[in-house]
C-alpha cells in the first residue's frame, strides 16, 4: 500500500531523531575520562616521574601541566616546571622547552637550578637549528644557523658568568669554543656561496667579517684566500696584491 505524504514526513522525522539520539550516544561514549582527577599533587608527581622513567615524554608532560594548572604554588610547582621542559627536550619540542627554560628564570633568576635551566635552555636553541654542517642548499639555512648558534653562544655565557663553579660550567665553555668555530664556518659558507654565484662583492664582504671576528679560527686564513680569488676575479690586481702580502705575512709568522 502506498504511503501518503503525511506518512513519509513522520517517518522520515521518526528516522532523524533515531539518528540524532545515536550520534550523541556514539559521541558521549568516546568522550575519555580524565584519570588524573582527584590526584593530589604527591600523585601527579609521582605518575608525571614514573612516565619520564619509562620515556613517555607526552604523558609525562600532560602530567606536569596538569601538576602546575591545579597546584601553582604548591612545593612541586618550580620542580615541575624544570623537569616539563626537559620532557619537552626529550619528546622533541626544542622551541617549547626554550619557551618553558624562559618562562621559569623570568619567574625564579635566583633559583638554585637556574645554572641547569641556561645549559637546557641553549641545548634546546641549538636543536632548533639545522644543522650546519649539512650541505649548503641556500643561504639562509646559514642564517637560520647563525643567528640560533649566537644565541646559544649567548646563553651558554650567561651560564658560565653568572655560575662559574657551576657543574655545567666546564661543558658550557667547550661548547661556546664549538660554537665559536661553527660560526666562522657558517660565515665562510656564505662567503663561498656568494663567491661560487659570481656574487664576488658580497662574498668580500662576508669573508672580511670572518678575517674580523673569527681571527684565532682556521677560517680565518680560508677568508683572506677567497677575497684575494674574488679581487683577482673582480680584476683589482693591486687590493689583490695586498691581500696576498697578507696571506704571505700570516705564513711566516706560523713557520
Amino acid at each position: 500500500m502506498a504511503l501518503t505524504l503525511h506518512q513519509l514526513r513522520k517517518r522520515a522525522a521518526t528516522f532523524a531523531l533515531a539518528a540524532a539520539i545515536a550520534a550523541m550516544s556514539a559521541g558521549c561514549s568516546q568522550i575519555e575520562t580524565d584519570v588524573t582527577q582527584g590526584w593530589d599533587a604527591d600523585r601527579l608527581y609521582e605518575e608525571a616521574r614514573a612516565a619520564a622513567e619509562d620515556s613517555d615524554w607526552t604523558r609525562a608532560q600532560d602530567y606536569y601541566t596538569k601538576l602546575e594548572s591545579r597546584y601553582p604554588f604548591g612545593r612541586y610547582a618550580q620542580q615541575a616546571q624544570i623537569e616539563s621542559a626537559y620532557a619537552y627536550w626529550r619528546d622533541g619540542d626544542a622551541a617549547q622547552c626554550v619557551q618553558a627554560c624562559d618562562r621559569f628564570l623570568r619567574q625564579y633568576p635566583n633559583h638554585a637550578n637556574s645554572d641547569y635551566v641556561l645549559y637546557l635552555k641553549a641545548l634546546a636553541t641549538l636543536n632548533q637549528r639545522d644543522t650546519i654542517f649539512t650541505a649548503l642548499l641556500t643561504q639562509d639555512i646559514y642564517e637560520r644557523d647563525s643567528d640560533a648558534a649566537r644565541t646559544a653562544f649567548d646563553t651558554f655565557k650567561e651560564l658560565v658568568e653568572r655560575f662559574p663553579q657551576s657543574r655545567y660550567a666546564h661543558e658550557a665553555r667547550r661548547r661556546m669554543h664549538e660554537l665559536v668555530l661553527s660560526q666562522a664556518h657558517s660565515e665562510y659558507n656564505i662567503a663561498k656561496f656568494y663567491y661560487d654565484r659570481h656574487a664576488y662583492v658580497a662574498a668580500i664582504e662576508r669573508a672580511q667579517n670572518v678575517v674580523r671576528t673569527f681571527q684565532q679560527t682556521p677560517y680565518s686564513d680560508d677568508a683572506l684566500k677567497l677575497i684575494r680569488d674574488c679581487y683577482e676575479q673582480l680584476g683589482v690586481k693591486d687590493l689583490e696584491s695586498d691581500v696576498n702580502r697578507v696571506i704571505e705575512l700570516n705564513q711566516n709568522r706560523e713557520r
